[in-house]
């Protein structure tokens, strides 16, 4: 609960200090920001990607060698249960 009502502070205040008619008036200084930001969070996800997929790419090959293995000592056992 406690959670949610700070949540809800957090966000009433980013509306605040953005909108132009308060003192704040930190609207421009936000988008700033997320100009600048836009691109290492860019290079993040992309990185974060690439790990994902070399994973992925491991995990299917260790997989499909584990079929393999498990194939031809089904076929040395007889294949019969």
């Amino acid at each position: 609960m406690i959670s949610i009502i700070l949540g809800i502070i957090f966000i009433g205040f980013t509306v605040f200090a953005c909108i132009p008619a308060s003192p704040l008036q930190w609207g421009d200084d936000v988008v700033s920001f997320l100009k600048g930001f836009a691109p290492v969070l860019a290079a993040f996800v992309g990185l974060i990607c690439l790990f994902i997929g070399a994973a992925d790419i491991k995990d299917k090959k260790e997989a499909l060698r584990e079929e393999k293995e498990a194939a031809e000592s089904e076929k040395a056992s007889g294949g019969d249960n």
